[in-house]
């Protein structure tokens, strides 16, 4: 930065939201896998506006974390990718228990957050507060969760109609989702589309900005966090509060689809952070070799899983 940028306050070029689509392609190109993967992408998006104020709602918690197993390994604080944990099929929780959900199944941002808060991926006990205090009318009676799935196709086909059937079932009217790593951002985005296209309102929290708005969703409300803390900061009460306020915010106020409203708040005072995560300039040959088989083993691991709770 020159001297002239720096006197003006100008943020390092650097200080952006991280391209998570190209992180992801040329990770895998890296390990030695062809064929990018090719993202969702819409050029139409759906778009239902609130029918009446959101304090006379019922609202529905969605998220992509997986219910707590200890038969599958570990899932715990600091806990390494775990394909054993991963689930394949839509389930669902009562919202007036206490529920274990974690990510340790899923690819997010290992380095720079420990997963020792669920809070800040499953804001349930944040949207019961917001229920006590009239922001919302009431909660749907139960949370729904929803795998993380590379086909697109079975999303859509599958998943969607099952998380649309029990939304109507309960009288859901508006929508949150949660998601956590990059695949985690495309199958919300994907529910987000379809239930908006029935009629239910939306609002997507996302730390992966450029695939939510490439696959195309009504409303997301962006934190520029690690993957993994879509819901706010850990161990942080008021960030975590002021994350879902915003939601409700993008949800009440957005003028049309494809609304974006990005947090005011930091991860910290460095932006260091955002070179880490899946950074292929950042890892040498010999440990790509490493990760190449650590991945074929867990790919195995979770085909195998999937076969099984689908069969």
């Amino acid at each position: 930065m020159s001297q002239t940028e720096s006197d003006l306050g100008f943020a390092s070029d650097e200080d952006v939201p991280i391209s998570y689509m190209t992180r992801t392609r040329d990770w895998y190109l890296a390990l030695g896998y062809g064929n990018p993967y090719r993202w969702a992408h819409y050029a139409e998006v759906p778009f239902a506006p609130l029918r009446k104020p959101l304090a006379q709602m019922t609202v529905a918690l969605l998220t992509t974390a997986s219910p707590f197993d200890p038969s599958k390994g570990e899932q715990g604080i600091g806990a390494a990718y775990n394909a054993e944990a991963k689930f394949y099929k839509v389930y669902a929780g009562d919202v007036r228990q206490d529920h274990d959900v974690r990510i340790s199944h899923v690819a997010i941002d290992r380095k720079n957050t420990t997963m020792e808060d669920s809070n800040t991926w499953f804001p349930l006990p944040a949207l019961r507060a917001a229920e006590a205090a009239g922001r919302i009318g009431s909660l749907a009676p139960n949370f729904i969760g929803i795998p993380t799935n590379r086909s697109q196709r079975h999303t859509i086909d599958v998943d969607c109609p099952e998380v649309l059937r029990r939304c109507q079932a309960e009288g859901v009217e508006a929508v949150v989702l949660v998601p956590n790593c990059p695949v985690c951002h495309q199958t919300l985005s994907l529910v987000a589309r379809y239930l908006e296209a029935a009629g239910i309102s939306t609002v997507l929290l996302a730390c992966a900005k450029d695939i939510v708005e490439y696959c195309g969703v009504p409303r997301a409300m962006f934190s520029d966090f690690p993957l993994g803390n879509a819901a706010g900061k850990p161990n942080d009460p008021a960030s975590q509060a002021a994350t879902l306020e915003l939601a409700f915010r993008t949800l009440e106020s957005a003028p049309a689809a494809r609304t974006t409203v990005q947090s005011p708040q930091r991860w910290s005072a460095s932006h260091a952070w955002k070179q880490d995560y899946s950074n292929v300039a950042r890892v040498s040959p010999q440990e790509f070799a490493r990760l190449r088989s650590e991945n074929d083993r867990a790919k195995e691991a979770a085909k195998a899983l999937r076969a099984d709770q689908l069969s």
